[in-house]
């Protein structure tokens, strides 16, 4: 590989890449993975592009709103709760060998399964540093009853979705976290600006406009929101960001906007080829504190 590269992409399966790739050479991971990783297997995906049910089918749209198709975790079994708890204690495997010491994983996650992502990587000795609150107002939850919402017009089966959890990790610093920046350049956050500390709380829109017609995937988070996230991965500036499940490509593109390089992984050959068209277009555009691109 290349030292000067700016950023390489792989359509293929993260794992096998993961196992392959050599230990202590990756300086962050940022991704926003399957939630409930049936949504993404192949035959879910097949069922979504068909129309033709799956977890991607929708309730009514009893309150009048236009709903996009997003996965429906409520509906998950136990032996899908134990394939995601399966998933994710790979993920943090493979990530503990990859990463230098003293880096972080970031990863979006959602608020009914993170707590498989959580034992997962506490697990596998990384040490949990917080979360990120992505406030988004979404059209997830909320719903009365299914099959009695006009009996039960004041009641919901869940809270609708305001926010979006995205979990930090890092693993163990050698010595001091001086120290190990010093010699790994990782073991902190870096700030937005000198004094200004990365924050934990970021209100981010979800992708609308000229984003969603550059990337038209069906988790496509916005640029204002995920360059902060990147950017902050990297304490010193220096180092590789992988995405081990890159889907549209946003996290790569943002890490080139804020001159970081990268490195993508999706495995589904479609969202691959979207990917490959979408990042320099994305990684080029301007966006504003809020949200909007142009």
């Amino acid at each position: 590989m290349s030292k000067s590269f700016r950023f390489q992409t792989y359509n293929e399966d993260a794992f096998d890449w993961l196992e392959r790739r050599q230990p202590k050479s990756i300086q962050a991971i940022v991704t926003d993975p399957p939630f409930g990783v049936v949504e993404y297997s192949a035959d879910q995906l097949h069922k979504k592009r068909n129309g033709k049910g799956g977890i991607w089918r929708l309730p009514h749209n009893y309150d009048g709103s236009k709903r996009s198709p997003t996965p429906r975790f409520t509906v998950l079994t136990a032996s899908d709760h134990l394939r995601i708890s399966k998933f994710y204690t790979e993920l943090a495997a493979h990530s503990l060998r990859v990463l230098v010491p003293g880096a972080h994983v970031i990863l979006a996650s959602q608020n009914i399964l993170c707590h498989f992502v959580i034992s997962a990587f506490l697990d596998a000795d990384f040490e949990f540093r917080g979360q990120v609150a992505r406030v988004v107002k979404t059209l997830r939850g909320g719903d009365r009853p299914k099959g009695a919402h006009e009996f039960y017009q004041e009641l919901s089966v869940t809270p609708r979705s305001c926010w979006e959890p995205w979990l930090i990790f890092r693993k163990a610093c050698e010595g001091r976290v001086k120290d190990n920046l010093e010699k790994w350049g990782t073991g902190a956050l870096r700030r937005p600006a000198a004094e200004k500390p990365f924050s934990d709380l970021i209100l981010s829109s979800p992708a609308r406009g000229i984003e969603r017609k550059i990337a038209p995937h069906p988790s496509l988070k916005p640029q204002a929101f995920v360059r902060q996230i990147v950017r902050a991965a990297l304490p010193l500036g220096k180092g590789i960001v992988l995405d081990p499940f890159m889907g549209s490509g946003a996290i790569v593109a943002a890490s080139l906007n804020v001159g970081y390089r990268a490195i993508g992984l999706e495995i589904d050959a479609e969202y691959f080829e979207l990917a490959q068209r979408a990042i320099p277009t994305l990684a080029a555009l301007s966006v504003n504190g809020n949200g909007a691109s142009h």
